[in-house]
């Protein structure tokens, strides 16, 4: 077991009375000094502070201590120069008030969960983490609704928060102790509404499919109508598909596009009339076009229905300035912020004030129980990277990356579905232009180290499991800093790839290359 320890010169530590250790190690008392020796501590890092209360320089030393079969809570605590060690009989004269300039307070559990790491206590756990990591590292990223997130999100996600309940929101919780939580919540809530404009913003769904039956229960009874848009055609499943339990609460009705493979504002101005839906629902998993909010808000309005946008997929490029924000035209609009927003995994809610309070308690206590705090705040540390200039350049790059991949695509002689893309996706009937499946393709490019989903195109004759497209994207890949030239070469891959499906040879031949390219763009070097 490995315990991190700051240490001090000048200390004498010599003991072996307490803990067994390899070495001996005791602390003790020389008059005003304490003096340290310590034999074969791997010695870390040393640097100099100037103690102002005695005009002299110190030098410090980071060490590792190792220490073994230790029983009980061990607490050390290190105030210079003065060190000692409680709960064994062993203490120093002097306290901390006496030197208040430098010092460090270090507390260690013995319980073995608590001292040792991941590496240590659950290796197979830490084996799992370091094979998913490699896989990242070496691999192109395409599935469009992945990203990769900063070292400042994953800290963020991995902090103490996580320990706090906070049920009810900030003002107004259900335990004690939340003065804290309640900044972080507030931070994201506030940059939030600065990213988006938007009015009232609820940040704890869990993730996207609670955030939008939140929204379905707090604004609508059961049984009302919902004209959302066809899975097959872009939609996603919490929009009505009939295998959701949603489907069995709400009546959906589904609209779909037309042969351009734009939605026909006019067959869905025909079906609102004759549906007269409760609320009219756009957003997508799959549809890669702009989207005309003002005109469908006047549907709406035209039929008395509320308006609700699941930008889920679109949120960064709509944060990135790059596609029409509806949150200032539409009742609601929701959410992931793990996709192009490159956060968390998560939902958000932003709605017009008049509908806040129906918001709020659908989310809670209707729908969940205590938020899970570490994951907000690591969504407010995404928002407050999203507010940056290098933002905006990041979600122009991701278009123009995904423009690259069209025109690769179309020259390579493939159908694409809606006629290319306005954002980051595109969605490719591989089974109508190479006689490859989507699974096949999909299977065959995992060799090949490139990561993509399988995808029903509209309309499809086949099944899901097996269906004739594939669906792939560039936010993940632009994080890693690629751009023209890169989506020139990939395309190239994975056409090659998609041609070639049964010959592993090529496949892993491709696989070569590709780990070539990620060498020039690693994702994670600090947690190699």
């Amino acid at each position: 077991n490995i315990i991190e320890l700051g240490i001090f010169l000048p200390c004498r530590i010599n003991y072996d009375k307490y803990l067994q250790t390899p070495e001996e190690i005791m602390i003790y008392e020389k008059k005003s000094k304490i003096h340290f020796i310590a034999k074969n501590l791997k010695v870390e890092y040393k640097w100099n502070i100037y103690d102002e209360y005695k005009g002299i320089y110190y030098t410090f030393f980071n060490v590792r201590l190792p220490i073994l079969n230790t029983e009980g809570n061990v607490e050390l605590r290190c105030y210079f120069p003065i060190c000692y060690i409680s709960q064994i009989g062993i203490h120093a004269q002097y306290t901390q008030q006496q030197f208040p300039y430098i010092y460090v307070d270090l507390s260690f559990n013995s319980n073995k969960m608590f001292v040792d790491g991941i590496v240590d206590f659950d290796p197979q756990i830490k084996e799992a983490i370091k094979n998913e990591l490699n896989r990242q590292e070496e691999g192109l990223e395409m599935i469009p609704s992945e990203n990769f997130v900063s070292l400042a999100v994953l800290e963020a996600l991995g902090s103490v928060l996580t320990n706090k309940y906070s049920e009810g929101y900030i003002g107004k919780r259900y335990y004690g102790g939340c003065q804290f939580i309640d900044v972080a919540e507030g931070l994201a809530i506030d940059r939030a509404k600065e990213l988006f404009n938007a009015e009232h913003v609820n940040v704890q769904p869990l993730s996207g499919a609670p955030m939008n039956i939140a929204v379905y229960f707090g604004l609508l009874n059961l049984g009302d109508t919902i004209l959302g848009m066809d899975l097959s055609h872009g939609g996603h499943l919490t929009h009505g598909h009939p295998v959701t339990y949603m489907a069995k609460v709400f009546n959906f009705i589904r609209y779909k596009t037309n042969a351009e493979g734009k939605i026909d504002l006019d067959n869905l101005r025909q079906m609102a009339i004759e549906h007269k839906p409760k609320m009219i629902l756009v957003g997508y998993s799959a549809y890669s076009r702009e989207i005309e909010y003002e005109k469908i808000k006047a549907i709406a309005d035209e039929v008395g229905a509320i308006t609700m946008a699941d930008v889920a997929h679109i949120g960064g490029l709509i944060a990135g300035k790059q596609m029409n924000n509806p949150v200032p035209i539409f009742d609601v609009v929701t959410t992931t912020t793990h996709k192009t927003l490159r956060g968390p995994r998560g939902g958000m809610i932003m709605c017009k004030e008049k509908f806040a309070k129906q918001i709020d308690k659908a989310v809670f206590p209707g729908l969940q129980g205590g938020p899970h705090e570490n994951n907000i705040a690591a969504k407010a540390v995404a928002f407050k990277e999203a507010l940056e200039p290098a933002f905006v350049e990041y979600a122009k790059q991701i278009k123009t990356n995904a423009k690259i991949l069209e025109k690769k695509f179309n020259e390579f002689g493939y159908k694409l579905c809606f006629g290319g893309t306005d954002n980051h996706l595109l969605l490719v009937d591989v089974f109508s232009s190479k006689g490859v499946t989507g699974k096949q393709a999909q299977d065959a490019l995992d060799i090949a180290g490139i990561t993509l989903n399988k995808n029903m195109i509209p309309d499809d004759p086949r099944s899901p499991m097996d269906p004739s497209g594939i669906r792939f994207g560039t936010p993940a890949l632009t994080t890693r800093g690629m751009k023209e030239t890169e989506m020139e070469l990939i395309a190239d891959w994975m056409n090659e790839g998609i041609i070639n499906w049964q010959d592993e040879s090529k496949l892993k031949s491709i696989k070569a290359n590709v780990i070539e390219l990620t060498k020039k763009f690693p994702l994670y070097p600090e947690l190699a």
